[in-house]
């Protein structure tokens, strides 16, 4: 994923129109060049994949040559090459500095798309703390929510699902890790988050498998059989509703009619309203 993410990267990155000095210390004796030499060298050092390298020679661009028609192209590209290096901080902020001082650039959108790329790269699996996933999440909508017709935003659409499949696996761990400590309620919470916040991730099924597993450790059996009525409805054939009606049966308690839009349709909406309500 990470790998075919760069490749579009490299398809999308456009000329930058944008110019800014930049003010970072540096070890090497100051030599003044020509900006098409200083720029030439920076692709050269891309194309050697020697990208933290190149990130400076692009910084020495703008440094050398603030307003020229170089330093308008080497400012992103060096946001660019930091990116393919894994300086991932580095490449945020150049990115963010470039529309702080530029936010109208017609390059604008691909500093938002870079920035939100950088934090998707760094998501954690959902063992870990999630503020990257969610920091990440906010970076993609924005991309959406500021150019919905732009091709950087139909990548973030893909990737936005993704991210929010990864939230709901982190609160389904919490959740099932409650569950089997014997914390229902603290577990309930939890797999009513993925219901109310994620309905469109893979997890639900499961949520609705394991509220009913947490109703009936707690003997609520009429709150059970609501949201076995919900599941058996949206998802009949998957391996979670088989898991709850054999824990019904188990538990003797009714199984309702999944054909609930025909024979009963108030009822999966009063289910559906206990659940959320």
């Amino acid at each position: 994923m990470k790998f075919a993410t760069r490749l579009v990267l490299i398809a999308l990155i456009p000329l930058i129109v944008v110019s800014c000095q930049r003010d970072r210390p540096r070890a090497a004796v100051y030599v003044e060049r020509p900006a098409e030499g200083i720029y030439g060298e920076a692709v050269d050092l891309m194309d050697r994949r020697r990208y933290t390298e190149a990130a400076e020679q692009f910084d020495e661009v703008e440094r050398q040559h603030p307003y020229s028609e170089w330093a308008r192209r080497a400012m992103l590209m060096a946001a660019y090459a930091n990116y393919q290096a894994n300086n991932y901080e580095a490449a945020i902020s150049d990115a963010e500095r470039f529309l702080s001082l530029h936010p109208g650039s017609r390059s604008a959108p691909y500093a938002y798309y870079l920035i939100a790329i950088c934090h998707f790269e760094q998501i954690r699996d959902v063992g870990r703390d999630q503020g990257t996933t969610r920091t990440a999440l906010e970076a993609l909508e924005q991309v959406v929510r500021r150019y919905p017709n732009s091709r950087y935003a139909q990548d973030a659409r893909l990737k936005i699902d993704m991210t929010r499949d990864h939230l709901a696996g982190k609160e389904m761990d919490v959740g099932r890790y409650y569950l089997q400590r014997g914390f229902h309620l603290a577990a309930i919470n939890r797999f009513r988050d993925v219901i109310e916040n994620y309905q469109t991730t893979s997890h639900v099924p499961e949520a609705l498998h394991r509220l009913v597993e947490s109703y009936v450790a707690l003997g609520v059996d009429e709150e059970a059989t609501q949201v076995a009525a919900v599941l058996g409805y949206n998802f009949p054939g998957s391996q979670w509703y088989e898991d709850t009606y054999r824990l019904m049966t188990r538990e003797g308690i009714a199984i309702p009619n999944t054909d609930l839009r025909e024979e009963n349709p108030s009822y999966l909406r009063r289910a559906l309203d206990r659940i959320f309500g």
